[in-house]
């Protein structure tokens, strides 16, 4: 079934004719693309009234019933793309006594499963229609995937490792999906085969119908495209966001601003100390490390300095890993430690069992879930500075996680730490975005606003603390903070589904050292700033005024708002009572008795 794609077919879309090319951005609205009224009508719920590039192009593609693949930066609505054209297809299919879904969706990862359900199912509400939409994963019994398919759902959204159990275990009947299957979705299609699903999709592909639309959605093209196209595919329109709309479409965007610092690997912990304790970025900010044992030592020595932040890795249970992305999007802490072992997961795998030889067997149940994925998939939301503590391994991985922020064409920036060792990749990552001298939108320029001697002065005690942060001291971390996730996870599943907003008392950002910070760790004293420094963290300061982030959403704010919603009766005390009885007499005179006293309350 599988056939080449045609030249002619993809020279046409590659090179849209000059109509497109010359029609106002502006004037198209998802009514002029021929979606649904209640569509439209939900999309209007969510604030979204005007179709993104990529959108505008790939939507009456897809409702035309033809195969596509389209290619568009992260956050540039690819998502909606195929969901719109998909649930209006189903709007209009006729029922028939199906054993299997009509659409499928395919995605790399859980927590970007998670995110397309959640999106699927907000879509059906909104529109208020008789659609059903389930989410497998391979972690869940053959009985709960059984128990899930028999409500006969029209849409579903899985792994492709997930639909080949399903077809090993019979979940899945091949004569099903043959009846059944009218539309093939697989969401970030670069990623599938790089995660190792090349098997599994192999094993679907002699089960698709003919008839069956598949559509493709990449972030970049590649060999591994290439290979799903001629494997699935037939006849297919290639969409590539640079020709629509006569926009140039950069691998990185315009706003998103991109810097490096050049350190050695021992140092790094002293410059994003320096970069945090100084205020120098934007927040929110996302950290990315390449192995979970630099993520929980990062944690321990930014703890010392009472900088509280979040750590998420493949290790973690899937429901704490929803719930710190949710507790994260909703800015309830500012700074999250995220593992990418997207490319280095054998390698990790390899460096970490030595460190554990004892207890390997021991906790043997809590592996890395191999379909996690934190640098693709993921909505984080108003994240504004991404830093690459670890460099990535490949240029696409960097372009993948500078992806995290400037999310629907709003500001960011990213700033990347590397060391010697790390300056061939760097010069791989330089050159894959054309980085040239000459031009500089595409240049990576050093970080202007972090001087040495701002670094220098904060080098004595970042050293003095990154010893105590032992790698005995990190395993012991690790071990507590997975034991504690296991806890909020699985134990407290039942409560939390009973009682919801309980889930708010959950902190994932708590301190794992068993010492506090000592206190005069936490604040830099001013001996120790230089005029440049100060200056260039007023300019943060202002600018994020500006930007309106000045009170982020923070659990003792609740708590204050809580205390005024109190019964005022109840807010008298017996020691205020007190207080009344004995400057009841002075309050009458004016002979600043009660200036003294208020001076005393002050301190």
């Amino acid at each position: 079934m599988a056939e080449t794609t045609d030249s002619p077919m993809a020279e046409t879309m590659e090179k849209p004719p000059k109509d497109i090319e010359s029609e106002d951005e502006e004037e198209q609205t998802f009514e002029s693309l021929g979606l649904d009224g209640r569509l439209i009508r939900a999309l209007n719920k969510k604030k979204i009234d005007k179709p993104t590039p990529i959108q505008q192009v790939a939507i009456p593609l897809i409702l035309q019933g033809k195969d596509v693949v389209a290619r568009a930066k992260t956050g540039s609505g690819k998502t909606f793309a195929y969901l719109l054209p998909l649930l209006q297809k189903l709007f209009t299919l006729e029922p028939k006594n199906k054993l299997a879904p009509s659409a499928i969706v395919l995605v790399p990862t859980r927590e970007l499963s998670q995110q397309v359900y959640t999106e699927v199912s907000s879509l059906i509400e909104l529109c208020r229609v008789p659609l059903k939409v389930v989410q497998l994963t391979s972690s869940m019994p053959a009985p709960d995937w059984r128990t899930a398919l028999a409500a006969l759902p029209e849409i579903l959204v899985t792994t492709p490792a997930c639909v080949k159990k399903c077809l090993s275990d019979g979940v899945l009947q091949p004569t099903s999906i043959d009846e059944s299957l009218e539309i093939l979705v697989l969401d970030e299609a670069d990623l599938l085969l790089s995660y190792g699903y090349e098997g599994d999709i192999k094993a679907l592909t002699p089960h698709i119908p003919k008839r069956c639309q598949c559509l493709l959605m990449s972030a970049t093209s590649s060999d591994d495209v290439e290979k799903l196209k001629k494997l699935i595919l037939h006849n297919s329109y290639i969409l590539t966001l640079p020709e629509v709309g006569d926009i140039k479409d950069e691998v990185i965007p315009k706003n998103v601003q991109q810097f490096w610092i050049s350190c050695s690997a021992r140092d790094k912990l002293l410059y994003i100390l320096s970069l945090l304790k100084l205020e120098l970025i934007q927040k929110k900010v996302l950290i990315f490390t390449n192995t979970i044992d630099m993520g929980f030592r990062l944690k321990l020595f930014l703890e010392k300095f009472g900088i509280r932040s979040a750590v998420l890795n493949s290790e973690l249970p899937q429901n704490s890993r929803l719930h710190i992305l949710e507790e994260f999007n909703a800015g309830l802490f500012d700074y999250l430690i995220a593992t990418d072992t997207s490319k280095s997961k054998e390698n990790e795998d390899n460096g970490e069992s030595s460190i554990e030889p004892k207890k390997s067997r021991k906790h043997a149940k809590h592996k890395a879930d191999s379909e996690f994925g934190v640098v693709r998939g993921i909505d984080f939301k108003n994240v504004h500075t991404v830093v690459n503590l670890d460099m990535p391994q490949s240029a696409e991985g960097y372009v993948h996680r500078i992806g995290r922020t400037g999310r629907a064409y709003s500001t960011g920036a990213s700033i990347s730490l590397v060391s010697p060792d790390e300056m061939t990749i760097f010069e791989e990552i330089k050159s894959f975005l054309g980085d040239d001298e000459k031009d500089d939108s595409n240049s990576i320029p050093p970080f202007p606003l972090l001087t040495k001697n701002a670094v220098e002065s904060l080098r004595y005690r970042a050293e003095d603390v990154a010893k105590s942060v032992t790698k005995i001291a990190v395993r012991e971390s690790r071990a507590q903070d997975l034991r504690n996730e296991i806890l909020n996870s699985e134990k407290l599943k039942a409560h939390f589904e009973v009682n919801p907003r309980d889930l708010d008392l959950l902190k994932h950002d708590k301190a794992l050292s068993k010492k506090p910070p000592a206190p005069h760790l936490r604040d830099v004293p001013d001996y120790l700033l230089d005029a440049t420094t100060k200056e260039a963290s007023k300019t943060v300061k202002l600018a994020r005024a500006a930007m309106g982030n000045t009170n982020p959403a923070r659990r003792h704010g609740f708590k204050r708002k809580s205390k005024k919603n109190k019964d005022p009766l109840k807010t008298f005390t017996a020691e205020g009572h007190k207080r009344a009885r004995r400057g009841g007499m002075k309050r009458e005179g004016k002979d600043g008795n009660g200036n003294h006293r208020q001076k005393k309350r002050k301190t």
